[in-house]
């Protein structure tokens, strides 16, 4: 599978939901898992962006449908970015 890097910032919308109910977070994660993808890893960090997500999902198709899914809610905005581990970069550079 596929691995990924998902940039959220919330909006206004979003930051009043997760300050109301911060257990969304969790919930919002099972629906994530829920359209195929898995959850490796995510952090809430300050700077221009709330969250660092890393992702797993079958193919680029799958996590256009989270990241727009997502999206539509209206509760963040998110930056998407394929990524690979440093030993796969260096095997695709040798051949």
């Amino acid at each position: 599978m596929a691995k990924f890097v998902m940039l959220a910032t919330l909006t206004d919308e979003g930051r009043k939901t997760i300050m109301e109910n911060p257990g969304r977070i969790k919930e919002v994660n099972k629906e994530v898992e829920a359209m195929g993808t898995k959850i490796l890893a995510q952090y809430a960090v300050l700077g221009p962006y709330d969250f660092v997500n890393i992702l797993e999902a079958p193919s680029n198709e799958a996590i256009s449908r989270v990241a727009v899914s997502l999206g539509a809610r209206g509760t963040l905005q998110t930056m998407t970015m394929a990524a690979m581990d440093v030993d796969t970069f260096i095997g695709s550079l040798k051949k």
